[in-house]
Order: C-alpha cells, then structure tokens, then sequence
C-alpha cells in the first residue's frame, strides 16, 4: 500500500445531538475537489469516543461509499481493548476500508511487550494494513521505537503516525525501520517530511484541502522551497487550531465557514471567546491574502 501525502483526519459534524448526515457529505466532497490523498475517518480529529458503536461503524461506511476508488480511507478503529479494536477493524475491513489507524490503548497504559502483543493480534486477525499511531499526549505513554522496529517486520504494519511532538523520533525510527513515517501534527508535517516522513494525517486539511495536498505534493517531489512557503503562509493556522483542545478549534473554524454547526458532544464544549476571536482573526487574514475557501467567507 502505498501511503503519501494528505490525509484528512475528518470532522464529524453533529446537528441536534445526531450525525449530520447530509453535512457529512458536503465535507467529503470538499475533500475529494481537493484531491487529498486519504481520509480518516473517527480518530481524534472524529470525535471517536462520543460516538456510538452503530454511529462509528456508519460514518467508515458513509465515507468509503463516498470516495472509494478517488481516495484511501484509514479508518481509525483503534481501542484500548484489543478485543473491541479487532472488532472494529474488521468491520471497517467489511466496508471496504483500505488501512485501519490504530491508536496506543490509552488509560490503562500496557507495558512496550503488551503494546507489541495488542498490535500484532490485530494486525494478524483483522486482515488490514494497520498505521500503528503513536500520541502519548493523549494515551498516557509513547509507543518504544524499539517497540515499532519489532512490529515493523510484521507486513501487515506498514506505517506510524507519529502525533509525538518531536522530529528526532521520525529520524530514529526510520534509521532503523523501514517502515511509512506519517506526521500527525500540522506544524510538524514539513520538519518531519524534510528527515524522511511521507506525509502528513492533517487537522488543518478539514480547512484547507487543496493547500495541505499541495505542500505535501511539493515536499514529496523535493522542492521544499515552494513547500516551505506554505507551510509559512498557514503557520497562524497551524497553531491556532491546537489553541484549544482538538477538535475543538476546526470544528469551531468550520463554522465559521458556514460548512457545519458549532456543535459537541459532552465533555468537549464551545472554545473559550477569547481563543474564538483569535482564530477568526488568522481565518480572516488568511482569506484577505487569497486563500479562496476563505475569502468568501471572511472578505472585508
């Protein structure tokens, strides 16, 4: 499988207290225009613990109808339940999905052997290339590299989405792996691309697609010049989407949009008024340097 480029690790728009269905394929087709690489499905990014099991399996199905055969869905099934995160990998593997995204089993923190043994159970029972994803931010403890280079032999693990927060872990695991490096953070993903990662599983991208999928596009062909433009001109953006608890800033921006409502499932809430106004105001000077998605919206 080959795994480069975008992908957008996509919002789930909620209206009333239920998925919006209707919005959701609004979503998807802003991302297919921008020919983004991937989608994934109910990660973080998805707000995954707050939905149902019937809601999660439903939106994997829901975007793979939508994009198949136009762009890979890495549908994020991951648990700390090996048992639950089989379950749902094989039925993202039912609907069609291409890869399944597999988080590190977070609260109850298992030891570097049990990480290695809860994701070679799945990656031999589910029948899925599986992106292991490593976020200690939110799962309580990092996954070893030493970890990642024994289940880098597995060949149903192919790639590591590395949410970590640090460039040099990118440049250990690949000189000693050979295994996908995929940032998952936004402001990292040219740094991380320039020592050798391939890509990038992007908040930013829910926003602006088609200039996401462009930095990464010139970052894989070599001209980091014209990349490191981009990445400069949405610099604001990337941090101002983690100024609040992800999802919580996209989601909020999205709505400013007029793309989707501002809306929650508890215990994530509304952003801080203050942290609002900031975001608009990047939104706003990003849409008066040319950025099309955002110049109808936010035009003085």
């Amino acid at each position: 499988m080959n795994i480069q480029g975008c992908y957008t690790a996509l919002v789930t728009p909620f209206k009333n207290g239920e998925i919006d269905w209707k919005t959701l394929d609004i979503l998807l087709n802003k991302q297919i225009e921008a020919k983004v690489n991937g989608i994934v499905p109910m990660g973080t990014t998805g707000e995954s613990p707050t939905v149902s099991t019937k809601e999660h399996s439903k939106i994997i199905e829901r975007t793979i109808e939508k994009v198949e055969g136009i762009s890979q869905v890495i549908a994020g099934t991951g648990a700390n339940s090996t048992e639950e995160a089989l379950e749902l990998t094989s039925e993202a593997k039912k609907a069609g999905a291409d890869a399944s995204l597999q988080v590190t089993p977070y609260y109850n923190k298992p030891t570097a052997e049990g990480l290695y043994r809860h994701f070679s159970t799945i990656a031999d029972k589910a029948g899925l290339p599986i992106i292991l994803y490593n976020v200690p931010g939110r799962s309580g403890i990092p996954i070893p590299i030493d970890t990642i280079v024994k289940l880098a032999e597995n060949p149903n693990i192919v790639a590591v989405k590395e949410a970590g927060g640090s460039v040099d872990r990118v440049s250990e695991i690949l000189s000693r792996c050979d295994i996908t490096v995929l940032s998952g953070d936004d402001p990292l993903t040219l740094p991380m691309m320039s020592v050798g990662a391939s890509g990038v599983i992007s908040v930013a991208s829910n926003i602006l697609p088609a200039e996401i999928t462009e930095l990464t596009s010139e970052a894989l062909k070599g001209n980091f010049s014209q990349a490191r433009k981009i990445h400069y001109r949405l610099y604001k953006l990337f941090q101002d989407i983690f100024i609040e608890t992800n999802p919580l800033p996209v989601k909020t921006a999205l709505a400013m949009m007029g793309l989707i409502e501002e809306e929650f499932r508890l215990p994530l809430c509304e952003m801080q008024e203050a942290n609002k106004k900031q975001l608009k105001q990047t939104l706003v000077e990003l849409g008066n340097c040319g950025i099309k998605e955002l110049q109808n919206c936010f035009s003085n």
